[in-house]
């Protein structure tokens, strides 16, 4: 300290309440951001307890993605109303870093309880289930498109999923409808899908109806599912059940966990009705 009436802190002291090493605080005064309110005839330098604010505000825009050089521009030339403008920027900014962590604690909550759900599953087995009513964002048809055309549009849809904030986690999947199928064009999907938990209005969503669904598991490389899909619409007929209006087909273990395409694990879920007498 120095001076009887006023206090002043001097740099290491400053540095401390500041929680930064000392190089932070001559690297601040040489880009003229924050300089020693007084430098005494011995070169000694002081900061006054007033400039803790400053510094606070400086750190904490600086943490938010702003720059040096815009906030220097700020503290050259700093009134209430600016400062009032700078809060609200960088209150909106704070909402949005909120939205997309929100965002990315639902999506690790998502594949946590996949994976713990497929520890369980005994992916031989082959079942019918009753699934309820699900919402599934939906890219746009990709019937018969080129591999061009394919990466194109799985490109864009990632994109939506990003800017629009729905990535929920759960894994792409491709829906094929009951045409292809009965064609044998198993993997020309019709539309990429994600599971939704909560739709918005004005986005290209699709809501499965509630009913039974014929599952099973394909283990290996994609170009091999087509003899797991026979497998199951001939389990499909000896239950005497019939082809509903769509196929839903998604990894359960994919190159996010497994090594190996030959370990790689799919979902297929058929909508089926019960074949009337």
């Amino acid at each position: 300290m120095t001076d009887k009436n006023i206090k002043y802190f001097t740099t290491g002291e400053f540095a401390k309440l500041c929680r930064v090493n000392k190089q932070t605080l001559f690297y601040y005064d040489q880009i003229g951001l924050l300089s020693p309110v007084l430098k005494n005839e011995k070169g000694y330098r002081y900061y006054s307890i007033h400039q803790l604010e400053l510094f606070t505000l400086i750190a904490l825009l600086k943490d938010l993605g702003m720059s040096l050089h815009d906030i220097r521009q700020y503290v050259k030339h700093k009134s209430p109303e600016k400062f009032v403008s700078i809060m609200y920027q960088q209150k909106e900014k704070v909402a949005k870093q909120r939205m997309e962590i929100e965002m990315k604690e639902n999506m690790i909550d998502a594949q946590i309880e996949l994976m713990n759900k497929a520890s369980s599953i005994d992916f031989d087995q082959v079942s019918v289930e009753q699934l309820p009513e699900q919402t599934y964002y939906l890219s746009k048809n990709i019937e018969n498109v080129s591999d061009e055309e394919f990466f194109e549009v799985f490109s864009d849809f990632v994109d939506e999923l990003y800017k629009l904030h729905i990535d929920t986690g759960y894994p792409i999947g491709g829906l094929t409808k009951r045409k292809q199928v009965l064609k044998g064009e198993f993997t020309n999907y019709s539309y990429l899908y994600i599971k939704q938990l909560h739709s918005r209005k004005d986005n290209p969503y699709y809501k499965t109806i509630q009913g039974d669904f014929l599952t099973g598991y394909h283990i290996g490389e994609d170009k091999k599912i087509h003899h797991t899909y026979k497998r199951l619409l001939s389990e499909m007929n000896r239950l005497n059940l019939e082809l509903g209006d769509y196929v839903l087909e998604e990894y359960i273990y994919d190159t996010v966990v497994k090594t190996n395409e030959e370990q790689y694990v799919t979902k297929i879920m058929i909508h089926v009705n019960r074949k009337k007498n």
